[in-house]
């Protein structure tokens, strides 16, 4: 029986990388095409060593032939396919950042947003009236860095960056207290940055609308769109649960 273990050779790579392939095709293929499909990914394996990894997993019946035309998925190969894509998220996550998200229900996520929408609009807003052309382009370099790194799933540390430049700005102590207190398991954020990934969000639209408000110090305008920022996490964190 083929058991899960987490993807660190190269054959287990090269056996994730196979099944993916055959996953996404509509029609069976054989090792030539299995061959320049990893080639267009940047995956250089030799159409030897695709035929070798076809065979073990034709032994494993995670795969089988269809007549001459190649290899198409068996129901236990998609099963073995969905648990190999969670032990590589697992390994690039961390399993703490795990235990965390699966002891957190939908409510509490929820909660804890619901808390954030309160406090960070309040900030957004004294943070446009009290902007500094030092924190503005502090901003401006912190949304730039989120961008670049967003794509690669690793910008959760400058999103935590991005609202505590606006608590900065809004220059309240009581405020700026209470949220630390909501958000002092740093989990949550990158927790978060998940979810957006599963769910195919992003958050820099938002970022960027909060900024431009504070910048212009136009204090309604900011309160809205940290408001809509706030809304559209809860949105992604309902519809992550109700994926699931």
């Amino acid at each position: 029986m083929w058991r899960v273990g987490v993807l660190q050779t190269p054959r287990e790579s090269h056996r994730f990388h196979i099944l993916e392939v055959i996953e996404k095709s509509e029609a069976p293929l054989g090792a030539n095409q299995i061959k320049k499909e990893l080639s267009s990914l940047g995956l250089n394996i030799s159409e030897a060593t695709v035929g070798r990894v076809l065979f073990g997993l034709d032994q494993e019946t995670l795969t089988k032939k269809e007549g001459f035309k190649g290899r198409i998925l068996t129901e236990q190969g998609q099963n073995a396919l969905r648990e190999m894509r969670i032990q590589r998220e697992r390994k690039e996550y961390g399993e703490e950042f795990f235990k965390v998200l699966d002891s957190t229900s939908e409510a509490e996520l929820v909660e804890i947003l619901v808390a954030r929408r309160v406090i960070e609009s309040q900030l957004a807003r004294m943070a446009a009236l009290h902007i500094t052309p030092e924190i503005a382009q502090e901003m401006q370099d912190t949304i730039d860095r989120q961008a670049k790194y967003s794509k690669k799933g690793i910008a959760a540390e400058y999103d935590v960056q991005f609202h505590k430049l606006i608590s900065r700005s809004a220059g309240n102590k009581v405020l700026d207290a209470m949220l630390d207190l909501i958000r002092q398991d740093g989990q949550l954020t990158p927790a978060l940055e998940y979810i957006r990934k599963k769910v195919k969000s992003s958050i820099i639209v938002d970022h960027k609308k909060i900024m431009e408000a504070i910048i212009n110090k136009d204090p309604n305008t900011a309160e809205k769109a940290m408001i809509e920022h706030m809304d559209n996490l809860i949105r992604d964190v309902n519809k992550y649960w109700g994926k699931m």
